[in-house]
């Protein structure tokens, strides 16, 4: 059995993990970032957490095979650094696998927090029937990634998978450095909590929210409904007729509400697609918990 180190590092927490080539975690450390203490601090939490996982079962940290990291944004695999870290101050091009690799002596590996969660997924979960998988991550922001025989399609400046600035909306909403309409601005949850607070204020907390009034009749709650469903609907069927993947795999935290959208958000996709398309590429709800540091920790996995 080979045993693995994933990390999953966010602007608000950083998770630690071991576990084996077939996703059982044996040891389990998360943390607050504290990215505002800048980058040299986060990175000696980061080794901190490495040393106080519990690898009795493989024998210490001479027993892991190789450390991945997933991380927001985009990255550059070759230089092992993020090409962008808007929540991660003193990140951008912050040499992150090389400061890991000297310090253990282990291959490391990293790649965005979307395509490692992706390859969780295509490797251990929903998808791992299939040999090209389109996972898509759809909470507070949106995000993707392409799984390809079990490895991570970075392309080639590392941006490839950043579906979130995919305009659905033209001349839509501008979040950010994304485009005006983008998915990210239109079809996140942080987009529907936005429409919803500009509508009902105070009573909308979150994405979940809107459903829900949706789902008890509220008329403004349910046309957000539809504007979310034909967005997101129209970001999937963008990336069909791009990769034609085998299947999607969809996560994050407006798949909880998923019950109050799934049916018509199927529907709407396939009714978008050439004919001989329709019904034949699944929409799959994601399986895999902690799936960005499961998916880091197959990065160097899947790179042997």
């Amino acid at each position: 059995m080979k045993y693995y180190i994933g990390i999953d590092l966010g602007g608000t927490n950083v998770r630690t993990i071991l576990v084996d080539e077939k996703g059982k975690i044996y040891s389990h450390i998360k943390e607050a970032t504290h990215a505002e203490e800048g980058a040299d601090a986060v990175m000696e939490r980061i080794k901190n957490q490495i040393r106080n996982l519990d690898c009795d079962v493989c024998g210490g940290l001479a027993g892991v095979n190789g450390i991945g990291i997933g991380v927001p944004g985009p990255i550059d695999v070759k230089k092992g650094c993020m090409l962008m870290a808007q929540n991660l101050p003193g990140f951008e091009g912050y040499p992150i696998c090389s400061t890991l690799r000297r310090e253990f002596g282990l291959p490391v590996h990293i790649n965005n927090d979307a395509n490692v969660a992706g390859l969780a997924e295509a490797v251990l979960g929903a998808g791992k029937d299939y040999k090209s998988v389109y996972y898509i991550t759809c909470s507070t922001g949106v995000g993707g990634g392409y799984i390809l025989d079990r490895k991570v399609v970075s392309g080639g400046l590392g941006y490839a998978g950043e579906v979130g600035n995919i305009i659905i909306v033209p001349g839509g909403y501008k979040s950010g450095i994304r485009n005006p309409g983008s998915a990210e601005a239109e079809a996140s949850g942080n987009a529907l909590t936005r429409q919803g607070k500009a509508i009902l204020g105070d009573a909308i907390d979150h994405a979940g929210d809107v459903f829900r009034l949706a789902e008890e009749g509220n008329e403004e709650c349910a046309r957000l409904r539809t504007n979310f469903i034909e967005g997101f609907s129209t970001l999937l069927a963008n990336i069909a007729h791009t990769v034609d993947p085998e299947c999607f795999v969809i996560g994050g935290g407006v798949m909880e509400s998923a019950d109050c959208f799934w049916e018509e958000l199927v529907e709407s996709f396939n009714n978008k697609l050439y004919p001989g398309m329709r019904n034949r590429i699944p929409l799959l709800p994601s399986e895999i918990e902690f799936c960005g540091a499961v998916g880091a920790a197959m990065l160097p996995m899947t790179m042997e």
